[in-house]
């Protein structure tokens, strides 16, 4: 198993008794968007090479449908740290086969410390995992939505929850850079040129320094990029200019 901390962990996937092909080839193209690869499938339907589930697998069509492995419940149990996702429930502590339960942000933390091998199960689209196949699972995870419709679809709900894996399934250097932070040179030179702007519109001298340091806690939090910094030094720069000149 490759280090959690650097990403690129082995996590697998099982489903168990699904109803349609289509959803099994939708689950697999969202294991291969963050870098999941092991499908298991317990009771699954006929996957036809020319059906809904390679039509919907796209890439994943290549490797990890083909390659996905018929397993039992039992097999999952006994050789993974299980993980069931199943509907958000009223339950509490007083009927705990469906409670506690981690939203997926939640688990994609508790599992970087978790060393055991570790299977993501998910259930059939009409009712999900029973009560007995979920009692015999080592935890739960399930997405909070609107209580008046908290049932996801299948394949969505698979999908948000393997997002929420991808820092511990995709390695740091296959993952694209968020934002393009502009370089502290260039930011200086922004607040820089604030201080300029706020001469120039004539703003009280008293309360200059204040300002400033509200400008820059705002561009703190902010992270702007080298564009944003770049528009913004040439916008206060006119208006400094255009200021000056009309005094």
């Amino acid at each position: 198993m490759s280090d959690s901390d650097s990403g690129g962990r082995d996590i697998a996937v099982a489903v168990v008794d699904a109803e349609t092909p289509g959803n099994v080839g939708t689950i697999a193209r969202g294991m291969k968007n963050f870098g999941l690869s092991e499908l298991l499938l317990v009771d699954p339907p006929e996957l036809d090479p020319d059906g809904e589930a390679y039509g919907f697998a796209g890439s994943a069509r290549e490797d990890v449908l083909p390659n996905a492995r018929e397993v039992t419940l039992d097999h999952l149990v006994e050789n993974y740290h299980t993980v069931g996702c199943t509907a958000v429930t009223n339950e509490n502590a007083t009927k705990h086969v469906r409670y506690p339960f981690k939203t997926p942000r939640e688990l994609a933390d508790s599992l970087r410390s978790v060393e055991a091998d570790t299977c993501i199960v998910f259930g059939r689209e009409s009712s999900g995992l029973n009560n007995d196949e979920l009692a015999r699972l080592d935890e739960l995870c399930a997405i909070p939505a609107s209580a008046e419709y908290p049932v996801l679809n299948l394949g969505q709900a698979a999908t948000i929850l393997l997002y929420e894996l991808r820092e511990l399934t995709i390695a740091d250097d296959q993952l694209p850079e968020i934002t393009d932070r502009a370089d502290e040179r260039a930011i200086e030179g922004l607040h820089d040129q604030f201080a300029d702007f706020l001469v120039a519109v004539g703003h009280p001298e008293e309360k200059q320094a204040k300002s400033g340091r509200l400008w820059r806690r705002l561009l703190g939090r902010a992270h702007p990029t080298g564009r944003e910094v770049r528009t913004l030094r040439g916008l206060f720069r006119r208006a400094s200019e255009q200021l000056r000149d009309e005094q």
